[in-house]
C-alpha cells in the first residue's frame, strides 16, 4: 500500500494521521495548506485527500468536512510511517523498580507494575498472570536478616516465584535444611494444589516427625490451608486503571462502547483467550479497532507483549487499552520494556 503513495500523498496523510493523534479532531484542506509547508493549494490537498479517501485510508465525518485516518490508515500508519521513541530513563527506572520482585509474591510485583504502566501511558493496563498451579521442582529456604528468610520456589516450567517469611530470630539452620528436605521429597513434580494437599494430611496423620518450627516453615512455605492464603491455580487478568477508558468519551454512544469494554475486560475467560491468539508471537502486537477479533467491536487498540518462561513458551502477557488515537510511538516501547524485564524477573535472572 505505501509503494502506492506519491510522495505528496504521504506527506498529507502523515500530517492528517499526527494531527489526529494529538487532537483527535478533524484535518481540513486549509489547515494543511497552512501548516504542513507543502505549497500546495487547498484544492490540490482536496484532490489529494479523495484518492487517500478512495483508497480506505482516510474518511470524513458527517459532521466535519475534514478527515481522520480509518482503521485501516492507522494500521498502516503504525506499520511504515511511525518512529518509534526511545523509552526515556525516568520511564525505564519506574518501570524497573515497580517489577522489582524483592521476595514478594508474583501477584503483587505484576498489580503493582500494571498501575504503572497503566499511569505512565494514560491508559488502562491488562496483565495476563501465569498459571501458579504449575509443577514444582524445587524449594529453598535462604537466610536473610535476622527473622526474615527467602522461600524460593522453583517450577518445572522454570518460572522462580520468592518470597520473604517472616520467622523467629533464633531459628536454627537444621529447621531450614529439614523442612526443604522435606518439602522436596513430597513436591517433585507435583502441581502445588497437590502438593499441599498431600503435605497437610501428612502432616495431619503425623506421618513424619518434624519439630514444631520446621512444620510452620513447611506451611508457611507452600502456604497450606490456615496460613498465608494460596495462589490461584488459573491464569488470570489483572486490569488498572479502567476510568481512563471513559476520559476521551465525547457522546453517548461512545459512553456506551465504553460501559461494553469495560464490561468484556471483566470477563476471565475472554482475555484468558489472548494468549491462545498470541501464539508464538515475537515482540510487541498492536490490535487497532475490529482489527482486535478479542474485543470484537471497533474503537479501541491493544498493544500487547508476551512474556515467556525460561523454557521460552509464553506464560503471560503485559499491555494496554485506549483509544485508537495512541500514542504508539512512546507506549510501544513502553509495554516491550516492561514484558522483558517481567520475563527477567519471573526467570529469576
Amino acid at each position: 500500500m505505501i509503494t502506492e503513495l506519491n510522495e505528496r500523498s504521504r506527506q498529507i496523510f502523515r500530517f492528517i494521521v499526527d494531527s489526529y493523534l494529538e487532537t483527535g479532531q478533524p484535518v481540513g484542506s486549509g489547515t494543511i495548506s497552512r501548516a504542513a509547508g507543502l505549497h500546495l493549494s487547498p484544492a490540490s490537498i482536496r484532490n489529494t485527500m479523495a484518492d487517500l479517501e478512495s483508497l480506505g485510508l482516510l474518511y470524513a465525518p458527517h459532521t466535519s468536512a475534514g478527515r481522520l485516518p480509518t482503521e485501516h490508515g492507522l494500521r498502516l500508519y503504525v506499520d511504515g510511517f511511525m518512529q518509534i521513541s526511545a523509552l526515556c530513563e525516568q520511564d525505564r527506572s519506574a518501570i524497573e523498580s515497580a517489577a522489582r520482585n524483592s521476595g514478594r509474591p508474583v501477584q503483587e510485583m505484576l498489580e503493582q507494575t500494571g498501575t504503572l504502566l497503566s499511569g505512565l501511558s494514560a491508559c488502562a493496563s491488562l496483565v495476563i498472570a501465569p498459571k501458579t498451579d504449575t509443577a514444582l521442582k524445587q524449594i529453598q529456604f535462604v537466610p536473610l536478616d535476622r527473622g526474615k528468610i527467602l522461600v524460593v520456589m522453583v517450577m518445572q516450567n522454570g518460572l522462580v516465584e520468592n518470597r520473604i517469611m517472616d520467622v523467629p530470630e533464633d531459628i536454627p539452620m537444621t529447621s531450614l535444611t529439614a523442612a526443604a528436605n522435606y518439602l522436596n521429597a513430597k513436591i517433585a513434580g507435583k502441581t502445588l494444589t497437590a502438593a499441599r494437599k498431600d503435605i497437610a494430611q501428612d502432616i495431619a496423620e503425623h506421618k513424619t516427625k518434624l519439630d514444631t518450627i520446621t512444620t510452620d516453615l513447611i506451611a508457611r512455605g507452600i502456604a497450606l490451608p490456615g496460613h498465608t492464603p494460596a495462589n490461584t491455580s488459573e491464569g488470570h487478568i489483572i486490569i488498572r486503571g479502567q476510568s481512563r477508558l471513559l476520559e476521551d468519551v465525547r457522546a453517548i454512544e461512545e459512553l456506551e462502547r465504553a460501559r461494553l469494554l469495560l464490561g468484556y475486560l471483566e470477563e476471565q475467560n475472554n482475555m484468558l483467550s489472548l494468549l491462545e491468539r498470541l501464539g508464538e508471537a515475537q515482540g510487541v502486537q498492536i490490535f487497532i479497532g475490529a482489527q482486535n477479533k478479542i474485543f470484537d467491536q471497533s474503537g479501541w487498540s491493544m498493544i500487547v507483549s508476551p512474556y515467556r518462561g525460561t523454557d521460552e513458551k509464553i506464560v503471560g502477557a503485559i499491555g494496554v487499552i485506549g483509544p485508537m488515537r495512541l500514542n504508539y510511538d512512546r507506549i510501544v516501547p513502553m509495554v516491550d520494556y516492561t514484558s522483558r524485564i517481567i520475563e527477567r524477573i519471573l526467570g529469576g535472572h
